[in-house]
């Protein structure tokens, strides 16, 4: 048997899935419809996947741990209303718009805080607590901006979103930047092993000195600063905020992107490359779908279908 041959069986189908589908489905994509290739169309899928990309980056760490958060899709709603009425309220000039970046990032780590000690202090399990966060975060959002649309009075605050750097849009540029960073983070730090052991067994990693409570509650520490990046991204692009609309099941996207990408829901392994790459593939699924003219409305079942084959897979390696 040659080794070429050897080296293919040893490979493991579930670490390349993730790449291996994207390419395949970037191949369907461009026969099934001439406008696929085209560099505004790609710009503009690069641009959607962006903002959810960057809410799965935060959310890799919390699954990677073994946790799960459901509220961040209602604390993008919460966080851009806020940092529109911030910007509104200090006033027009590139310091209103300083000043509204910071505080969103401020108050997505804030509200990510907030979830963090729920789980870790109160001991309450991750996927109640952020399902009860998820619905305060949206009544506050509701609530504070009477559930009108807030828009920005700032023109410049418009072209943070909205802007471009080589041809390539801002968001873009920071998705890329952040998935550079937290891949350090995860495979070059300490903070990323313990993240692994505590997914993987949280007793013995609390045998092994690791501080398992203060390692989760820092995951989702990150998944709120990534959502506080996100909300100020989108709500600088559209220059508002629709209080009911805005974030909506983004969680689910963002959870999507992460088993898409092959991190194991049940914790302990996962790549920020293999989420990005999960990000994509949603989006090119999406925009495949409104360029071939299928409803809408089949959207979900589609990637309800792709999230499946994901995790079947992934089952599948690990056996």
């Amino acid at each position: 048997m040659s080794p070429i041959i050897t080296r293919l069986k040893r490979l493991d189908i579930a670490t390349y899935a993730p790449f291996i589908a994207l390419l395949i489905l970037i191949v369907f994509s461009s026969i099934a419809s001439e406008h696929f290739l085209m560099p505004r169309n790609i710009t503009n899928v690069l641009r959607q996947v962006s903002y959810t990309g960057i809410i799965a980056l935060g959310m890799t760490f919390v699954i990677i741990a073994g946790g799960i958060d459901l509220s961040v899709g209602s604390m993008v709603a919460l966080v851009g209303v806020l940092s529109i009425m911030i910007i509104n309220g200090v006033g027009d000039g590139w310091w209103a718009v300083a000043m509204a970046v910071s505080s969103a990032i401020a108050l997505g780590g804030v509200f990510g805080a907030i979830n963090g000690l729920i789980i870790t202090r109160g001991r309450v399990a991750s996927f109640i607590a952020t399902l009860a966060t998820m619905s305060i975060f949206r009544s506050m959002t509701l609530y504070i901006s009477d559930a009108g649309e807030v828009v920005s009075e700032n023109n410049k605050f418009a072209e943070i979103g909205g802007g471009y750097l080589w041809a390539i849009p801002y968001p873009v540029w920071i998705f890329l930047l952040l998935a550079i960073a937290y891949h350090i983070v995860l495979k070059h730090s300490a903070f990323g092993r313990h993240v692994c052991a505590v997914g993987s067994n949280s007793k013995v990693a609390s045998y092994s000195a690791i501080k398992v409570r203060w390692v989760y509650f820092l995951t989702f520490l990150i998944a709120g600063l990534s959502v506080g990046i996100a909300a100020v991204l989108l709500a600088s692009r559209l220059n508002s905020v629709s209080p009911g609309d805005a974030g909506l099941f983004y969680e689910l996207d963002a959870i999507a992107a992460v088993v898409i990408g092959g991190t194991a829901l049940s914790g302990g392994k996962g790549t920020i490359w293999g989420t990005v790459i999960g990000a994509i593939i949603l989006g090119i699924i999406n925009n495949m779908l409104n360029l071939m003219g299928i409803s809408p409305y089949l959207q979900g079942m589609v990637k309800g279908m792709v999230i499946l084959t994901a995790v079947l897979v992934q089952f599948k390696g690990d056996r």
